[in-house]
């Protein structure tokens, strides 16, 4: 088992290292082993679509007509959402939208209120 890290974007433990640089086969992503380090102090880092950064508790407004799968119903622009909690993954907020019920959100989607 070799003691290479899990790529922080996919999660794929495929990676490789070269020239300093860690990479994952399976999503083409790049980072240094600085990288690491500044993650592992840091957290969850979790930025909104103007690069502001956001944290459990914030409120944030959606920024662009959003399609609930697996329903007609649509999340629309200026929809403001109270009380996040930030979660690891590809839709990384995890919150409750009035008249919806749960969600998950990309934070590329919404900004910081």
């Amino acid at each position: 088992m070799s003691d290479l890290p899990k790529c922080p974007k996919c999660g794929s433990a495929y990676t490789y290292e070269d020239r300093g640089m860690f990479v994952c086969p399976e999503c083409a992503h790049e980072w240094s082993k600085e990288g690491i380090a500044e993650a592992a102090d840091e957290g969850l880092v979790v930025k909104d679509a103007h690069g502001s950064l956001l944290q459990d508790g914030d409120s944030v407004t959606v920024i662009k007509d959003l399609k609930v799968k697996g329903s007609s119903s649509v999340v629309k622009v200026g929809t403001k959402v109270k009380n996040i909690r930030l979660v690891e993954g590809d839709h990384n907020i995890d919150c409750k939208i009035d008249g919806i019920g749960p969600m998950k959100l990309k934070s590329e989607f919404v900004k910081k209120a």
